[in-house]
């Protein structure tokens, strides 16, 4: 196997659930090849450098086997290697989205809480 298509390469290495969610995210501009926005139909070989982007994370990574067909996620890792300034780049960037939501409550305030907010509104002006 020399080449595969994009869209079933990413499929099979669990990059996406499914390869029409795979399609649209190529569609979507959140994968590029050397680079450059590419379509689902472009053909990969190995050495192809991808940038991808999931979620608040961004991978690059370098294809080093190919597969049109998805297996284990032990086998789907030996088909690519993430390069060692993206994943420095991505424990750096999950460090500080933690350090940033320290101080935020997911929490609705309560009736004393609203109360001082309101106070604290009304003195504003």
């Amino acid at each position: 196997m020399e080449k595969v298509r994009i869209d079933k390469w990413l499929w099979a290495a669990r990059f996406f659930k499914t390869r029409n969610i795979a399609k649209q995210a190529i569609e979507g501009g959140k994968v590029h090849a050397g680079g450059q926005r590419i379509k689902a139909s472009k053909e990969i070989t190995i050495g192809t450098l991808l940038t991808i982007r999931q979620g608040w994370d961004e991978k690059v990574v370098e294809v080093v086997a190919l597969s049109d067909q998805r297996r284990g996620a032990e086998i789907a890792q030996t088909l690519y290697r993430e390069t060692e300034g993206s994943i420095a780049k991505r424990e750096q960037y999950a460090a500080e989205r933690k350090a940033s939501n320290v101080g935020i409550s997911r929490e609705k305030p309560n009736k004393k809480q609203r109360r001082q907010i309101h106070r604290f509104l009304r003195e504003q002006d």
